[in-house]
């Protein structure tokens, strides 16, 4: 696989090993691959949580089905290792990507961590009594 990277990326200077902002540590690796690294977010949401990005650059996981393939496989052997996670990707702003670097997250899982996601009765509770 390319290693193509863009030079505004904040995703492709930790592909790089460069601190992703002046005056900011390098990210933490976890695992590396050929292909991906994974590595811990600024702020995860539960511990243990990681992101796993392709070393080359694609947007999201509708640009090169074959790059997003890699980056799952590389997600999903983490996953392997927990009792219970949910493997997360986004596409676009209005599914709430923020970085337009593919990335997957792997988030542990344990229950009542208070993590509730759109699509469970928890989100409909905090729902409920935030509104």
């Amino acid at each position: 696989m390319k290693t193509t990277q863009s030079p505004t990326c904040v995703f492709c200077s930790i592909v790089a090993g460069e601190a992703p902002a002046e005056g900011e540590a390098p990210a933490e690796i976890v695992r590396e691959w050929r292909d991906a690294i994974a590595f811990r977010p600024r702020n995860p949401v539960t511990p243990g949580h990681v992101l796993v990005i392709p070393r080359e650059h694609v947007a999201d996981v509708g640009t090169k089905p074959e790059v997003s393939a890699i980056a799952m496989a590389a997600a999903a052997e983490l996953a392997k290792e927990l009792p219970s996670a949910n493997v997360i990707t986004s596409r676009g702003a209005a599914a709430t990507q923020t970085v337009f670097h593919l990335h997957l997250h792997v988030v542990p899982r344990e229950h009542g961590d208070g993590l509730p996601l759109p699509w469970t009765p928890q989100h409909a509770a905090a729902q409920r009594v935030s509104g």
